[in-house]
């Protein structure tokens, strides 16, 4: 049997530029690792394991873990710590470059304190194939209420759509900046992603649709009728009648387009123009 991880001695120095907040609260870490529920026969990805404060919680409950750290010596201090683990293997690597498929496998977990500045780029990565069957991200509260919003919501976007047409949002739980060292200067939440068994947009359209979305929502103040016009070069009468056709208002700005019928409208752009 493994001994208990060693390695707790003093750690490496907090690094602004990968947007380092540690938590160690052993209740939010247990209830983080709650809201995945793996289990001994799970592979579990972590991003960005940092002190190993959710990773020792993780090889408690899965059956193996894949701990990628970007840090070359907050890795160095993971090997360490977890050396006579026979369950973990430590990447270290930036997570966008990581191959999962390669690592991982089809089947698999991820979850992860996701560092701010980066967060997007890191949610969309995780919701391309292979998609983990589970998801559970840190992240910054209002990033979490925009994840999660409804159309017409305040926090309701782009980020929104993106989501929801392969994913469903929960937002678990929040967590006070007083919980991290050092401390945001913001409130953290804790969402669960679940794939759709039926994505709304295709994997191998989801980079269009993307663009597609974020074009839309950077004219967020215009009708859809202009938006068409603008973003796809289209006629009045073409953006008016591709819209209807939709069950989209001319009139109605991206905001309250649900995210249903963006993908109902991509799809119908795309028919139009093949």
């Amino acid at each position: 049997m493994a001994r208990a991880p060693g390695g707790r001695g003093r750690q490496p120095p907090v690094l602004k530029k990968f947007g380092q907040h540690f938590l160690s609260d052993k209740n939010i870490l247990t209830a983080i690792v709650d809201a995945l529920a793996p289990t001994s026969s799970d592979t579990v990805v972590e991003v960005g394991s940092g002190r190993g404060s959710l990773t020792d919680i993780l090889l408690e409950r899965a059956g193996w873990v894949i701990a990628v750290e970007i840090d070359r010596a907050l890795a160095a201090s993971l090997r360490e710590r977890y050396r006579d683990q026979t369950n973990i293997e430590i990447v270290e690597d930036d997570f966008l470059d990581v191959e999962l498929r390669a690592e991982a496998g089809r089947d698999f977990l991820l979850i992860g304190n996701v560092p701010y500045y980066i967060t997007t780029p890191i949610i969309f990565r995780a919701l391309e194939p292979p998609m983990p069957r589970r998801s559970v991200f840190l992240v910054q509260r209002e990033v979490a209420e925009r994840m999660a919003a409804k159309a017409g919501d305040e926090a309701y976007g782009a980020l929104t759509v993106n989501i929801a047409v392969v994913a469903t949002v929960e937002q678990v739980l929040t967590v006070p900046a007083a919980a991290f060292r050092p401390p945001p200067k913001v409130e953290s939440a804790v969402v669960r992603l679940t794939p759709l068994e039926q994505p709304l947009v295709p994997p191998d359209s989801l980079e269009s649709f993307r663009a597609f979305v974020q074009a839309a929502f950077g004219q967020r103040r215009k009708q859809m009728q202009r938006v068409l016009r603008s973003v796809r070069g289209m006629s009045a009468d073409q953006a008016t009648a591709i819209l209807e056709e939709t069950g989209i208002e001319p009139t109605a700005r991206p905001e309250v387009i649900t995210p249903e019928k963006f993908a109902k409208l991509f799809r119908l752009l795309g028919e139009t123009t093949n």
